[in-house]
């Protein structure tokens, strides 16, 4: 079993209408793998269901060996989480955040402070800990959630739209953090976005349309001669 990320013919239906249609794939331990699809694709209802916000009994889900249906705290707890929506508390500073998220997950005192000060350094904003979330920009407030979502070392982590709203700098910045992230530390990513700039051609691409996985495998031979944004509006038939 894969220590990475595995999805098993995973269907789910609001009503009469399908939203995912026997989607699989499996993501090797250290991968970058960018989960590509227009708005309405699927992906965010895909990882409502990682996250255990939904469930499904069409299909399995595994996270680092442990089925989340069967093992659901230890696949969670395998797992860290950023979604689109940001969920900072504003009114705390960097460090307070995420003490206040490593105590959810059983984390205090030394230990805590030494794994929030190692997330801190990764996403380099180790000197900003004491400033309020409400004072920083965009940038710096998805590398703190991205810092938050690392303290309990999780092996596998899931990013939903995570550049939403940021200029073409910050989001390039975030993108570069999180692929050295999988170089560096081993970790698995699902990155999910409709922009093909935020996909290198060194990535997992997997490629969500109305429902169905259209294309997986590298970047680069999935594009070949053509470009990734003309690569997907012709798998998409245009859809953005």
């Amino acid at each position: 079993m894969s220590n990475g990320l595995r999805v098993e013919s995973l269907t789910f239906s609001y009503g009469s209408k399908k939203a995912l249609n026997n989607v699989s794939f499996d993501i090797a331990p250290g991968r970058f793998a960018a989960l590509l699809g227009p708005n309405g694709a699927g992906k965010s209802t895909l990882f409502g269901l990682l996250t255990r916000l939904f469930t499904s009994s069409d299909g399995k889900i595994y996270v680092a060996g442990q089925e989340l249906a069967r093992n659901p705290r230890q696949a969670l707890g395998q797992m860290g989480v950023v979604f689109q929506s940001q969920t900072l508390d504003l009114d705390l500073t960097i460090r307070q955040n995420l003490t206040y998220f490593a105590a959810l997950h059983g984390l205090s005192g030394k230990s805590a402070a030494i794994r929030i000060d190692s997330a801190l350094e990764r996403l380099g904003i180790q000197d900003r800990a004491g400033e309020k979330a409400r004072g920083l920009n965009g940038g710096h407030r998805r590398r703190t959630e991205i810092a938050r979502a690392l303290v309990h070392n999780p092996k596998v982590l899931l990013l939903d739209e995570a550049t939403v709203g940021l200029d073409a700098a910050a989001r390039q910045s975030i993108t570069d953090h999180v692929h050295q992230l999988c170089a560096d530390d081993g970790l698995t990513v699902l990155w999910a976005t409709h922009l093909t700039d935020e996909v290198y051609d060194s990535d997992r691409l997997v490629v969500l349309h109305q429902g169905q996985i259209l294309a997986d495998g590298e970047c680069a031979d999935l594009r070949g001669d053509q470009t990734l944004k003309d690569y997907f509006l012709a798998k998409t038939g245009g859809a953005e």
